[in-house]
């Protein structure tokens, strides 16, 4: 080659080498610029006196001034350094507004949250706050603001999408808290929906029988009991005078059966504890993903002549201390799964589609036209239609036009008293400030430092009167909502006898208590169960103690499956297959726990989710014909489920098989089947190969290359739905408090991710790996690392 030549290529190498290393450098630099002011000092507008945030070895942030008003807007500032994009993401979510920053592919999701029209929600909420609220909120915004335009760059999430971040707003704290209404509650009243087309496809005895609330696995705290429903007879049902239907076997691994999000939380009395003060225990379960959606905070400020403060996990995009203790009340929620949503089925005039009856008469539908902005594409219209009820759902042909009734439709259901628990002096005003807050009704338990211990329900609850709220109902017969339940009305437990209270998403009362909360899918009470008798066993409990039961994966719940498997694989049903011989091998391994390396765990498992389908979707087809969206999905029918596969009542069987014991050992046969390997038998079936951490950045789903800085890494994870170490797959604890406002120096907090958003921050990933093992680490936060000043 010419010496010319090859000069001319190596100039251009170099070239070409110094313009790769100078765009890395750049990009490099450019994501250095958008991490948070850690150190030193910074000029914060609208601050009255000076505040200093201190971040320890964590990244856990103490946030310290002499007023509430500027704790707040420091606040702001920190969450929108470190958190802004995760922020923007719950807002818009709730508003029905990410199409405007990530493009098509979020439009249907848009399209359906602006149903709800819930940007209009929080604008009312925000007009109608009490004045000290609406100050508190506008300096928390102020300093959002402030700690976005602080940043040497944009957040790097909007250098990816090519865009530039949307100043904050006070409505779009109150979106936050609309997109838990959203995560925690059943917008579309699906319940009521299957309810519905199962009573018109199947004989109600069979209906009342698969979703029966008496389950077996009842944990209530009142101690009450539902009556057991009967076995439908052979007159009401019989499928063995229908011709038989062919399992179409899923093509993949059952999930499970259990709610999408739920929690745990406890209290210790007193006399159950090792040091004489009452205890707190909250895990609150939720989809993981990074960062998490938690920022661990403690804020301190003067109140008089004494200083406050609260320590705990706080929500960017809010104010407040969401579960934590203030040194006279520690508090947590779990998810209530009480019924919040209600259909109206609507009666059209023959004359005229466009109106519909009323008590009071016809009324004309209110057109409403949501615009829909879509990044890199056309800009939607989408017309909606509401009623004096909600707005107008689409229907699919098989029901009348129904309209939906949902609290978070409602301004004066949201709030932000959760605000006023920082100051919070015993139980009682705790449980009071509960009763009334403007938050997803929750299930909430608190101590103080007296030793009182309670529960209650947080939330604002509907009255409604004259219809059956568990199933859709006439508009024009009346009835309804009838304004809201008042505090004095809600169920309460103070202080029981044996000092012991538990919540796990489960019935934790019946009767009238019952009929008022409602069952908008309560989870069955398998955790609640094992929780308690957790608690029932301990003797001078410690911290340690309460993290102990909270780490609990023991399989309790599929101990009696397991029993009917290896009742099924005897001699008889070994010599037909020699597959079965191995699986009954496995089966007498048995651990009893949800471990990675468990196998009998996870066939036994796929065992019961395997039959659940092959019953289920047997009794239910008529309603799959009426509805080709139906899917039986009732956490309670494991009781019928249990009783079907024990009881063996011949008319209940497809008509396929000769009896129970054919259908049970095909059952048997379809996980050996699934999980057979010609090499390993069974032996590589782990419970680890399936539930493993998924905990990914959102912008991985877009950008899967991102996903090796970005993601948690997808280990192995102990722990199921039916037992208090809940985990799987997206789905787990978001964090782990055990807590006691008298020693919060002994108190216990961690959490999956890390404190920042930010991937070069030290602080992305730090305490990630003791919560994925469940080690105990502190609450308070440990010696500052890091200071910063903040000044007028």
């Amino acid at each position: 080659m010419p010496r010319k030549i090859v000069s001319v290529l190596a100039l251009l190498t170099v070239v070409l080498l110094v313009a790769v290393f100078g765009l890395a450098g750049g990009a490099y630099w450019f994501l250095r610029a958008s991490l948070p002011q850690l150190d030193g000092e910074r000029r914060l507008p609208g601050l009255t006196g000076e505040v200093v945030v201190e971040r320890d070895g964590q990244g856990i942030a103490t946030v310290r001034g002499e007023r509430r008003l500027d704790v707040a807007r420091a606040t702001g500032f920190i969450h929108a350094q470190e958190r802004f994009f995760q922020m923007d993401l719950l807002r818009r979510s709730a508003a029905g507004e990410l199409a405007a920053l990530v493009g098509p592919a979020a439009l249907a999701l848009d399209r359906d949250m602006r149903l709800h029209g819930l940007r209009r929600v929080a604008e009312a909420v925000v007009a109608g706050l009490p004045e000290p609220q609406r100050q508190l909120l506008q300096s928390y915004v102020e300093g959002v603001n402030a700690g976005l335009q602080a940043l040497g760059a944009r957040p790097f999430e909007y250098a990816l999408l090519r865009t530039a971040p949307r100043p904050w707003e006070p409505a779009d704290s109150v979106l936050v808290v609309l997109a838990m209404f959203v995560d925690l509650q059943d917008r579309r009243a699906t319940r009521e929906v299957r309810l519905a087309a199962m009573l018109q496809a199947l004989p109600p005895a069979l209906v009342l029988f698969l979703t029966a609330h008496d389950t077996g696995w009842d944990a209530p705290l009142d101690g009450s009991e539902l009556e057991p429903a009967a076995l439908p007879s052979p007159e009401q049902i019989d499928l063995r005078r229908h011709p038989p239907r062919e399992v179409a076997w899923g093509e993949v691994e059952p999930v499970g059966d259990e709610p999408a999000v739920g929690s745990n939380s406890w209290a210790i009395a007193p006399q159950i504890s090792a040091d004489g003060h009452a205890w707190l225990a909250n895990d609150m379960h939720l989809g993981l993903r990074m960062p998490n959606i938690w920022y661990r905070l403690r804020l301190e400020w003067r109140q008089g002549d004494a200083w406050r403060a609260v320590t705990g996990v706080s929500l960017p995009g809010t104010p407040a201390v969401v579960v934590g203790s203030n040194g006279r009340v520690a508090w947590g929620f779990t998810n209530s799964y009480g019924d919040w949503a209600d259909l109206v089925e609507l009666e059209l005039d023959p004359d005229d589609p466009e109106r519909y009856l009323t008590p009071n008469g016809y009324r004309r539908f209110q057109r409403r036209v949501e615009r829909i902005e879509v990044k890199g594409g056309v800009t939607q219209h989408v017309e909606f239609r509401d009623t004096v009820w909600g707005p107008l759902l689409k229907g699919n042909g098989a029901a009348p036009p129904r309209a939906l009734r949902w609290v978070a439709h409602y301004p004066e259901a949201i709030g932000l008293e959760l605000l006023e628990l920082e100051t919070a002096n015993g139980l009682e005003e705790a449980l009071a400030i509960a009763n009334r807050a403007g938050l997803p009704a929750q299930n909430f338990v608190a101590v103080d430092s007296a030793g009182n211990i309670g529960w209650t329900i947080a939330g604002r609850l509907p009255r409604r009167r004259g219809y059956d709220p568990s199933l859709p109902s006439a508009g024009a017969a009346g009835g309804g909502w009838q304004g809201w339940v008042e505090p004095q009305a809600y169920p309460r437990i103070v202080n029981p006898e044996d000092g012991l209270l538990w919540t796990a998403n489960n019935r934790i009362v019946g009767g009238e208590a019952l009929q008022l909360l409602g069952d908008g899918g309560l989870a069955l009470g398998s955790r609640a169960v094992q929780i308690r008798a957790g608690l029932q066993a301990l003797g001078a409990a410690t911290p340690a103690d309460l993290l102990a039961i909270q780490l609990d994966d023991r399989a309790l719940f599929l101990a009696r499956w397991r029993g009917l498997m290896l009742d099924l694989l005897d001699e008889a049903a070994v010599a037909a297959d020699a597959r079965r011989a191995e699986l009954r091998d496995v089966l007498l391994r048995w651990r009893g726990r949800a471990v990675p390396e468990a196998v009998a765990y996870r066939l036994v498992r796929a065992f019961r989710l395997f039959l659940h389908e092959a019953v289920f979707k047997t009794l239910t087809a008529p309603v799959e014909a009426l509805d080709p969206d139906f899917r039986f999905d009732f956490p309670q029918a494991e009781q019928a489920l249990w009783r079907l596969a024990t009881e063996q009542p011949p008319h209940l069987l497809d008509a396929g098989y000769a009896d129970w014991r054919e259908l049970l050992l095909a059952v048997i046969d379809r996980v050996i089947d699934y999980f057979w390997d010609e090499a390993a038998g069974l032996q590589e079936a782990t419970w680890g190969e399936f539930n493993r951490l998924r905990m990914v950045h959102p912008l991985t789903h877009a950008l899967p290359w991102l996903g090796r800085w970005l993601n948690a890494p997808a280990e192995p994870m102990a722990g199921d739905s039916h037992m208090p170490r809940v985990q799987l797959g997206s789905h787990g604890a978001s964090q782990r408090l055990v807590v006691s406002p008298a020693r919060e120096e002994q108190s216990l907090l961690h959490m999956p991710g890390g404190q920042s958003g930010h991937p070069l921050s030290p602080f992305y990933r730090v305490g990630h790996d003791d919560w994925v093992a469940g080690r105990p680490t502190a609450l308070l936060p440990g010696p500052a690392q890091h200071r910063l000043l903040l000044r007028p």
